[in-house]
């Protein structure tokens, strides 16, 4: 660089970021050095394993080539979550020069170093559709410290834990990859809803009174984005919430829906696994809050809850008319009552 007056930077410096959050990162536990070995050979095995048995049960991505996953350890996440965020931010994001752009990217480059590091020994895995990939297919990473520790605090076989998350994550990247138009739209629904965070919000008032009522009406982690929004935000950040909750409980439900004789315990990972979510000190809790995973946590359950009523009641090709276009995605509301968007899509 050659002085920050004459470089061009965006809003995030991510260099800088990916440089905190690896000072920052936890060290995953202490296991044997073969130990290791074999868990990482394992997880490269059960990858291309579990997405086969995600087709089969989807019936999605039917003719597509079979792709490894990688895996990484947390500052290893953390680099190619950055470049994810990145690339799918950036074309949202105007360019600027001079001093303050930088003293202002170097900042939030901090801040958004901080959050990763915070996340890096939670993630246990995670399908990014928008990071640089030779297949063009984006990246499914298996974090190994992460899925070690959380097999190991559970008590649950471990090659039955290392299926179950390698389940979750293909369905992730099948939902993009086997629906051709979803990854372009969820880009686009970013792009405008970072390009309009300029324009007026709603007065500090109506935020309060908003605040007070949710928390009233009992409607769990608020975001606070979510109460600062102008109405041509809000309409976009719903569409994205909904999108995000169908596709964490879809993923939620095709994991335990491939049954026992995948994952032999696959009920007692579960059980124990949403203990688990739940779980954490109330400093952990008070962050997670913050940093909007509590409101993760409730996508899990109510996207499952969607994902499960409709294909009891139509089976999964029926659940399968989601995938037709941006029209046929449930609403927020469609979401909470499932019945709706059956009226709406498939009567």
């Amino acid at each position: 660089m050659n002085g920050a007056t004459e470089a061009e930077l965006g809003p995030v410096d991510w260099e800088l970021a990916v440089a905190t959050a690896t000072r920052l990162v936890r060290p995953g536990p202490v296991i044997e050095r073969a130990e290791a070995d074999h868990v990482v050979g394992r997880l490269r095995e059960l990858a291309p394993q579990a997405e086969v048995h995600v087709r089969e049960l989807t019936g999605l991505g039917q003719g597509l080539p079979l792709l490894p996953g990688e895996v990484v350890d947390r500052p290893a996440w953390v680099k190619a979550a950055a470049q994810g965020l990145q690339a799918l931010t950036a074309p949202a994001m105007p360019r600027q020069t001079g001093a303050m752009a930088a003293v202002l990217a170097g900042t939030a480059g901090v801040q958004a170093g901080v959050v990763l590091s915070f996340l890096s020994s939670r993630v246990l895995g995670q399908y990014d559709p928008f990071s640089p990939s030779e297949q063009l297919a984006g990246r499914l990473l298996l974090v190994a410290p992460n899925i070690v520790g959380a097999q190991q605090a559970l008590d649950v076989p471990a090659d039955d834990f290392r299926m179950w998350v390698c389940l979750h994550e293909c369905t992730h990247r099948l939902q993009f990859t086997g629906v051709p138009w979803l990854r372009r739209y969820f880009a686009e629904q970013v792009t405008t809803l970072l390009s309009t965070m300029d324009e007026d919000r709603a007065p500090l008032p109506e935020v309060i009174r908003d605040f007070r009522t949710k928390l009233r009406a009992g409607d769990g982690p608020i975001g606070l984005i979510e109460l600062i929004q102008s109405p041509q935000q809000k309409a976009v950040l719903d569409r994205l919430i909904a999108l995000s909750t169908l596709l964490e409980g879809h993923a939620d439900h095709v994991m335990d829906a491939v049954g026992d004789a995948v994952v032999p315990s696959v009920a007692t990972i579960r059980s124990r696994f949403t203990v688990r979510r739940k779980g954490g000190g109330l400093l952990d809790r008070v962050l997670r809050t913050l940093l909007g995973v509590e409101a993760k946590v409730r996508q899990y359950a109510e996207g499952a809850a969607f994902t499960e009523y409709v294909v009891e009641r139509v089976g999964m090709d029926g659940f399968n008319a989601i995938w037709t276009s941006a029209d046929t995605l449930p609403t927020r509301a469609e979401i909470a009552e499932p019945m709706g968007w059956l009226r709406r899509v498939a009567p």
